[in-house]
């Protein structure tokens, strides 16, 4: 087993035992009319008025990515025999939202590079990476109240404002070396699971379902994020820029005790405590390779994988509450195949 092909080996060995993974092309085939409707939404509310607002936003939504955080929402309704078409501006909101803070973000953290290409902050600027950031949320908000269901509405601002204040966690842990595990997954849980916790929830809203299904597809979305952010996390060390889409050890270069850090720390002998441990501390990527060398013989990315694993089952097992469908195979999939991704 080579160090690029640990954790992959690992998860797919792992995913086996589930079921056998289709590709992601043949999911979003099964959406496929669904997916252009929330494109053409996008496209026409990023139109503005303001020529920078639509250059940027339209820069940073139309410059590739999965949309899979939207691609939930609208398998969620279909699997719920939803006719309806408000689930296609309910992904729009999910995205827009989540492109808000990957604008901000990029900002906070000095990113370069963003899905393989200059991130919107390297091109425009911070000011206008941040403006179109509030833009993007302002935008989201105006569909909100399109769709015209309070329980909608709340959903979203809850999770909005659970993302924001993931944002400020994670800043506060920063250059931390004590950050905690638990510590790790509160932030992971606001900054990204919660969004996808939102959209299954969302779909099952619009659908008119009882509790029980809401809580389930609510539960499949926060295990689907988990599993997507701790994969994420481990490829920062696991992966080229090629295949992840932006630069190698940026994590550890802004300071950012992600689990593969920690568990290395709690794992390593005394010394590669102290490497990491400063290496946190001053930000920098002076010694990426010896501690990814660390990371590797401690067995942190076969930890974090498992972890991911851990997360994914817990999605498909949440999928029991909806009926048997091509949309509920093709959500079961989307869990396998998060554990399984190379960017």
């Amino acid at each position: 087993m080579t160090r690029r092909s640990g954790i992959i080996t690992h998860l797919m060995h792992a995913a086996e035992k589930t079921t056998a993974p289709v590709s992601f092309d043949d999911i979003a085939a099964l959406a496929a009319a669904d997916r252009r409707a929330v494109d053409e939404l996008i496209a026409a509310s990023l139109e503005s008025d303001v020529a920078l607002v639509s250059q940027v936003s339209q820069y940073i939504v139309m410059s590739g990515g999965k949309r899979l955080r939207p691609l939930i929402v609208l398998l969620a309704a279909r699997a719920l025999g939803y006719a309806g078409d408000q689930h296609i501006r309910a992904a729009a909101i999910i995205e827009f939202i989540h492109t808000a803070t990957l604008l901000h973000d990029d900002v906070v953290d000095s990113s370069s590079r963003r899905r393989g290409k200059d991130s919107a902050n390297t091109v425009f600027g911070n000011q206008a990476s941040v403006l179109v950031g509030d833009f993007l949320y302002s935008r989201a908000f105006q569909m909100m109240v399109d769709i015209g269901d309070m329980r909608v509405m709340r959903i979203l601002a809850d999770a909005t404002n659970t993302i924001a204040a993931g944002e400020v966690m994670q800043l506060m842990n920063v250059h931390d070396p004590d950050t905690t595990e638990d510590d790790y997954r509160q932030v992971i849980y606001r900054k990204t699971a919660r969004l996808f916790e939102a959209g299954g929830q969302i779909a099952a809203v619009l659908c008119g379902e009882g509790a029980r299904v809401e809580s389930s597809l609510a539960d499949y979305g926060r295990h689907l994020g988990t599993a997507f952010q701790l994969v994420d996390d481990a490829l920062d060390y696991d992966a080229s820029s090629e295949e992840l889409g932006k630069n190698i050890g940026d994590d550890l270069a802004e300071g950012k005790a992600t689990l593969p850090l920690i568990y290395a720390m709690q794992n390593g002998s005394d010394d590669d405590r102290i490497i990491i441990r400063d290496a946190i501390v001053e930000g920098g990527l002076d010694q990426l390779d010896r501690i990814t060398s660390i990371i590797h013989s401690t067995g942190a990315l076969q930890y974090t994988a498992a972890k991911a694993q851990e997360a994914a089952d817990l999605a498909i097992a949440s999928l029991d509450a909806l009926p048997p469908s091509d949309h509920r195979q093709a959500l079961l999939q989307i869990a396998v195949l998060s554990v399984q991704r190379r960017s």
